[in-house]
């Protein structure tokens, strides 16, 4: 595991093959991780399920999370959503043209 940076928009990566995820915080019932995508996306028919709340924020850049009901939450710099557990959802884009930094916290409700 790569340290943590002490500014989370510091070092941004221009372009990456996978999306870059650092975690924040040591092993423990809350998970906190930077995610840098650079325009990554989740495969098709890809889903995350996952049994943890999550909280997520957009520092810098803009994504955009798609749900398995249809609906689509579009992410700018300072906005952020919370992920019920087990609610399906994948990443439908991020921006291609500068980094898009997440702060995810992952928590057991």
């Amino acid at each position: 595991m790569k340290p943590a940076p002490r500014n989370l928009l510091a070092a941004l990566p221009a372009s990456l093959a996978d999306e870059e995820v650092r975690a924040l915080a040591p092993p423990g019932p809350v998970r906190i991780e930077r995610i840098v995508s650079t325009g990554q996306r989740s495969p098709p028919g890809f889903w995350y399920d996952q049994h943890e709340a999550e909280w997520v924020m957009v520092l810098c850049g803009a994504g955009r999370i798609a749900y398995d009901d249809g609906t689509e939450e579009h992410l700018a710099a300072g906005d952020h959503t919370w992920i019920a557990p087990h609610r399906r959802h994948r990443v439908a884009w991020t921006a291609p043209d500068e980094p898009t930094v997440w702060l995810a916290v992952f928590y057991a409700p």
